[in-house]
């Protein structure tokens, strides 16, 4: 399973992803699913990724090969606009996620896959899209500004709750590291080494980026932390 959550605020793009990847309990591997792609000081894209390792590896490669291509006009680093490079994403998800289904239908097995894909053009605002496996997709807006992909409802309770467009980039930090803690707890099947990456409102390119070890010594005292305040909190309400 996966678990990969970004979010779109007036200060920038905040995104966190896990890396595991399970196949069965007895084939559990560490994959990145997180990419990122910049013309610096022209663009700036993000992409995570949940689901089929075949499909999502293939439409990274078919999106590398176009960027790699300089008279290729379909490339995310060449297509006019954040909603193109969307469509342009999904109907590439689209067209893999048929190709390898109809191979595996035969034994009976499906594969799909799904994306989030965030960032800014010069000349544009910042824009974070959550793509389908059919291509189609729906946008972060003012009112929802956090998408998730993977296993995502052991994480959304404390986005609900401290999220909003004005939520500083600190803040967005400790937030999706605390969404990430939640998820980890409950569910076996997401696991570290995290990616974590910060794309500032206006710059056109990955402010931070960091990879975080599952002995990483910050996300444990804010782990335990959390679990400190969240019982302390228990203790101190009443009964009805």
């Amino acid at each position: 399973m996966t678990y990969c959550v970004g979010l779109l605020l007036n200060a920038g793009i905040v995104m966190l992803s896990d890396t595991r990847t399970n196949a069965g309990l007895d084939n559990i591997s560490t994959y990145r699913k997180m990419f990122t792609f910049e013309d610096p000081g022209e663009r700036v894209i993000a992409i995570m990724t949940a689901g089929s390792l075949s499909v999502t590896q293939t439409v990274i490669a078919r999106l590398n090969d176009a960027i790699e291509d300089p008279e290729d006009e379909s490339s995310i680093l060449r297509v006019p606009s954040m909603l193109k490079v969307a469509e342009t994403v999904g109907a590439m998800l689209s067209d893999v996620s048929f190709e390898v289904s109809s191979k595996m239908d035969r034994m009976n097995q499906g594969a799909s896959a799904s994306m989030i894909v965030a960032g800014q053009r010069r000349g544009g605002p910042m824009r974070m899209f959550l793509i389908y496996p059919e291509g189609n997709f729906i946008e972060a807006t003012e009112d929802t500004p956090y998408l998730q992909i993977g296993e995502h409802k052991y994480g959304k309770p404390i986005l609900d709750r401290v999220i909003t467009v004005e939520t500083s980039l600190d803040e967005a930090e400790k937030a999706v590291l605390l969404s990430m803690d939640s998820t980890l707890r409950s569910n076996l099947s997401v696991g570290m080494p995290l990616d974590f990456t910060v794309i500032e409102e206006g710059t056109f390119r990955i402010a931070r980026t960091r990879r975080i070890e599952a002995q990483d010594e910050g996300f444990a005292r804010m782990s335990h932390a959390w679990s400190d305040a969240l019982r302390e909190a228990f203790q101190r309400i009443e009964r009805l």
